[in-house]
């Protein structure tokens, strides 16, 4: 198949505290006769990350109307249907998604955070564990790092948590990105929280807090997360 041209396509993975935490850019290769569809997914994400979410979803319906087996679509779908709460229609896109190729570690990546938050710990562990064991692309693998870092600092069954692992798996992720992702500095300072060193914990919500352009909710959530240690409280969800 001749490719013609390349879209990248920033999508926003969900954490298991149902907070959308961190962009992972998907570069898609889309031959010429897809072109149409993946705009209308490039303008659906844009909608998302400006909370038109009725919009967006209608980008995603008319493209899956004329393919159903189109995994962008599917996938962004899925995280609207996931900041919606209906994890249930979430986790059917992504596992038709993955059904359709199983190379889009981004939509496993998403399934492993919403078990998580049902609950779901073991498939949660097994599929983080899974992914990491690929080696997908750089950003993907920071990604799914820094995924099971948090899963390991904040998970509330005590079985699943290991402080000293998500520790290493934060920091690794923090080193992919050379240290310029907020969301994965903020899940480094959980992990050190969760070890109960609260001053590393306080000092990396801190240098989170300072990446340029961070947006306000980020903002808010770090300042809430850099409160709790200095009371030396970890973060639970």
């Amino acid at each position: 198949m001749k490719i013609s041209k390349v879209f990248a396509l920033s999508v926003a993975i969900l954490s298991a505290a149902n907070v959308m935490r961190a962009s992972v850019p998907i570069i898609v290769a889309t031959p010429q006769r897809m072109q149409a569809a993946m705009k209308l997914v490039t303008d659906a994400q844009d909608l998302l990350h400006k909370g038109d979410v009725a919009a967006a979803k209608r980008n995603c319906d008319a493209v899956l109307q004329r393919d159903p087996t189109f995994w962008p679509a599917l996938y962004v779908r899925a995280q609207i249907y996931s900041g919606e709460g209906k994890y249930d229609l979430a986790l059917k896109d992504c596992n038709e998604a993955l059904r359709h190729d199983r190379s889009v570690v981004e939509a496993a990546l998403l399934r492993a955070n919403i078990n998580a938050h049902l609950g779901k710990y073991a498939e949660a562990l097994k599929e983080f564990d899974y992914l990491i064991s690929l080696h997908p692309r750089t950003v993907t693998l920071a990604r799914s790092l820094s995924d099971r870092a948090w899963f390991r600092a904040t998970c509330p069954n005590a079985s699943f948590r290991n402080g000293q692992q998500a520790v290493k798996d934060a920091k690794a992720a923090c080193s992919i990105m050379t240290w310029k992702d907020e969301h994965m500095i903020d899940t480094l300072a959980v992990a050190y929280a969760e070890t109960g060193d609260f001053n590393s914990a306080a000092q990396y919500a801190t240098q989170a807090l300072a990446v340029k352009g961070i947006s306000h909710d980020s903002t808010k959530l770090f300042q809430e997360h850099l409160a709790l240690f200095q009371q030396h409280k970890p973060i639970r969800r």
